[in-house]
């Protein structure tokens, strides 16, 4: 087994009145490109994955995130080629703001049992699976 550099990312499933989740398109130019993500990013050097998140919600999406809103939910576990992905999912019910596409391409609120008709990246679909048993 070779050692992998492991990769700490953070992503939130927005969930909205309606119980649908958004999901988000990767623009051009990117890595997985066209692809439907939950948003986040990666977890910076000495920042929490709630930091992360806060601060990445904002830039991504231009919505302000309060810690006490994120609730851990299941974490994905995926080696990639190059590196190992290590992804906490958490569920954000509240927010302030209007949610907007700042650095994606596209913005999508799916019921999680639909979620399969948009192709996602690996690490990605085993947290469908959780939504369909939540929501």
């Amino acid at each position: 087994m070779t050692d992998k550099t492991i990769v700490l990312v953070a992503a939130a499933a927005l969930v909205d009145a309606d119980g649908r989740v958004l999901i988000c398109q990767r623009p051009k130019g990117k890595q997985l490109a066209g692809l439907w993500e939950f948003p986040g990013g990666k977890v910076e050097a000495g920042e929490t994955p709630e930091a992360c998140l806060i601060r990445e919600l904002k830039e991504e999406l231009d919505i302000d995130v309060k810690a006490a809103c994120l609730a851990p939910f299941v974490f994905a576990s995926h080696g990639y080629d190059s590196f190992h992905l290590l992804m906490p999912l958490y569920l954000l019910r509240r927010w302030d703001g209007v949610v907007t596409a700042r650095e994606h391409e596209a913005l999508a609120w799916v019921k999680p049992n639909q979620m399969s008709q948009y192709p996602m990246p690996p690490a990605d679909l085993p947290l469908v699976a959780w939504l369909c048993d939540l929501l």
